[in-house]
């Protein structure tokens, strides 16, 4: 008998919502369905404007989560149609909403995290159970809120004979390190698709550097480079997390007005040098013996991004996961499916070696259909 869930993932560089229908009833998830539907523009820009300080937020934030549930409930609609699976068959939806702060021990000592989201809409739009809030349990234990995805990696990536890591690339970079015995740790790297897209987007009208073909063509630029690796962040230990809070256009602008005239694309070349070397690094420096690197999310989709990684990385295989049986853009929408899993069963997860949280919590938030 099947044991289904949907998951829900809207990430940090914006560019959509991607879903996948799961089966957890084998001794492996299973993604039956995939779907994706792209955010409007508008909707992208109001989600964009709620990262910093601004007029009337309370207000914009509650209306940018109501639209944005209503592509969610798109997405499992398109889900279920292309499965034949009534609602009533799915255990709950793992919705993980759109992160607008990421603020983990700042300012009080516990901080915060917010994801747009409204959960109880998505209940009702769908008739489905909805598991939601994964990160706050784990801010208020302590922890960073960030990453989970690598519970997730840990059940479906870990090899019996050496150590791995896992890289997402979505707007935000995070590792996963792997060992036979299991988890090692994770932790955010810093900065990937988030501010490609967003150069590539404002100097050539394009949502994304399609195969990193454009970065390819320019020359990465030692100073402004070294500028940006210059960032305290990269040297911080884990645990650690972090977003868009701290890797922005205006620290982008901030570095770019001292460098004197670059072109664009020199420019987008060296933010992808950047990625490359801030994770490449982290492997190095906490895996060394890894003998794979499994890189899912869009960037695995960026043929130069992975160039570059193999090429700082000879020791290492560098991958894509769908060489491992997942498809790039379902990873993480399948790794909040299992966290809804998780949830609903009351299972605990130890968040030590990822979050720093204090000790094994139950994460997220149910609303009943």
């Amino acid at each position: 008998m099947k044991e289904l869930y949907v998951g829900l993932m809207s990430g940090t560089s914006l560019d959509g919502v991607d879903g996948v229908l799961a089966d957890f009833s084998g001794p492996a998830p299973r993604c039956l369905v995939h779907a994706s539907r792209p955010l409007e523009a508008h909707l992208r820009s109001s989600l964009l404007a709620l990262n910093r300080p601004g007029h009337n937020e309370l207000h914009d934030a509650a209306l940018a989560a109501n639209a944005l549930v209503r592509v969610y409930a798109a997405v499992v609609k398109d889900l279920l149609a292309e499965a034949g699976v009534p609602a009533q068959a799915v255990n709950a939806i793992g919705a993980h909403g759109q992160t607008v702060r990421h603020q983990p021990q700042a300012f009080d000592g516990t901080g915060y995290t917010l994801q747009l989201n409204h959960p109880a809409l998505l209940a009702e739009l769908t008739g489905i159970d909805v598991v939601a809030d994964f990160r706050s349990r784990d801010v208020a234990a302590g922890g960073q809120g960030a990453p989970l995805a690598p519970f997730f990696h840990e059940a479906v990536f870990t090899q019996p004979d050496q150590q791995v890591g896992v890289l997402n690339l979505g707007g935000i970079a995070n590792l996963t390190l792997l060992d036979p015995q299991g988890l090692l740790g994770g932790f955010d790297c810093g900065p990937a698709n988030a501010l490609m897209d967003h150069w590539c987007e404002r100097h050539t009208g394009q949502p994304f550097d399609r195969n990193g073909a454009w970065a390819a063509s320019g020359t990465v630029q030692a100073r402004l480079l070294q500028a940006l690796l210059a960032h305290p962040y990269f040297e911080q230990a884990p645990p650690k997390s972090t977003g868009r809070d701290l890797f922005n256009q205006e620290w982008l602008e901030h570095a770019l007005a001292v460098q004197g005239h670059l072109l664009p694309v020199d420019v987008q070349a060296t933010l992808a040098e950047l990625t490359a070397r801030t994770c490449a690094q982290a492997l190095l420096d906490h895996a060394p013996q890894a003998g794979e690197l499994v890189v899912c999310g869009g960037g695995a989709l960026n043929q130069h991004l992975m160039q570059r990684l193999q090429a700082l990385l000879p020791g290492q295989k560098v991958l894509s996961s769908e060489e491992r049986g997942l498809p790039p853009q379902q990873v993480e929408a399948a790794a909040f499916a299992w966290l809804a899993r998780k949830t609903v069963r009351r299972e605990t997860l130890d968040l030590r070696s990822t979050t720093g949280a204090r000790g094994a919590r139950v994460l997220g938030a149910i609303y009943p259909a």
